[in-house]
């Protein structure tokens, strides 16, 4: 009678707890969908006129990202800080990620005309980012995450803070930054990823340390840890990020993509500066040649299983 009745009380633990996790499951899944409806932006177009073919996430297909780091300001679109191109393959389980300095000379798709390619987004939003992106690099943008930068720190505390590889002695924004492994909260990320001037390799420097710092919110967002501290990370997500990616296509990503996580190997496009004058006055640009650009183009469409070479563009 006795073993009965501890048997029973034992079932009715494991009854409670199990309805717990279950509330607890559905309060995340809740969350999250409400969440990704928030941040949920579609785009005018369905898919990249550079993909052949719808991505097939069931079949893991290679897919690319478009990070947009926004300025934004009251009453202004703002313009995208900073462009990062990101290519996952859950094939051979890896990602790349390209930083595309701001002052890059290129065409604006939709506007006729070259200028620095982070004006794409302050005349045409997402839309023209991506189409002057894939132009660029003549591969497909599947998707965009856009985040004001402003919110970056929020993000970056509500994971818990970053751990980065810190290779320059620096100040920025009244932190010292020294070498070597470097914790760092919100604000303090925020100032090492933003500082340039001070940089001997200027933009390409900053661009490095936003990888790095991007890096860090990906492991860290990933970690166990993070469960626990979801519902200020989801508030900051829904707030400051917008995607055309569904709540359902984020499930899908998560379940078949995730092990590609594991590997990321970064790049960085070189070019030369040069002024050059717009009738009025000289702007400084980034000249890319066109074997940089190819031979980045290449490297990427082999990550994205993507058959044909890029060819030279008319100068």
């Amino acid at each position: 009678m006795l073993k009965k009745k501890w048997f029973i009380i034992l079932i009715s633990i494991f009854s409670v707890i199990a309805l717990g996790v279950g509330v607890f499951a559905f309060t995340v899944y809740k969350s999250l969908e409400d969440t990704a409806a928030s941040m949920h932006t579609p785009l005018d177009r369905t898919t990249s006129e550079k993909r052949p073919k719808e991505v097939d996430f069931k079949k893991k297909d290679p897919l690319s990202f478009l990070i947009l780091g926004v300025d934004e300001r009251p009453g202004d679109r703002g313009r995208s800080d900073s462009m990062i191109v990101l290519t996952v393959n859950p094939n051979d389980k890896s990602m790349q990620m390209v930083s595309i300095p701001r002052d890059t000379r290129t065409e604006i798709i939709g506007k006729g005309f070259d200028d620095k390619i982070n004006h794409a987004y302050a005349f045409g939003g997402p839309e023209m980012s991506i189409a002057t992106v894939e132009n660029f690099l003549d591969i497909p943008i599947d998707y965009f995450v856009q985040v004001n930068m402003e919110s970056f720190k929020d993000i970056v505390d509500a994971v818990g803070g970053v751990t980065v590889e810190n290779n320059l002695v620096f100040s920025h924004s009244g932190f010292d930054f020294t070498k070597g492994t470097l914790d760092l909260d919100g604000e303090k990320a925020l100032a090492y990823s933003r500082m340039r001037y001070d940089d001997p390799r200027g933009d390409f420097g900053r661009q490095q340390r936003q990888r790095e710092i991007i890096q860090g919110v990906i492991n860290k967002g990933a970690s166990i840890s993070s469960v626990t501290k979801f519902d200020d990370i989801l508030e900051i997500l829904g707030n400051n990020v917008k995607t055309n990616l569904t709540f359902d296509e984020m499930v899908d990503i998560q379940a078949n993509y995730k092990d590609a996580r594991h590997e990321l190997q970064q790049h960085q496009i070189s070019g030369q500066g040069q002024m050059i004058s717009n009738g009025t006055q000289d702007i400084y640009y980034l000249i890319v040649t066109e074997e940089e650009r190819m031979k980045l183009s290449n490297q990427l469409k082999e990550h994205l299983s993507i058959e044909g070479e890029s060819v030279a563009k008319n100068q």
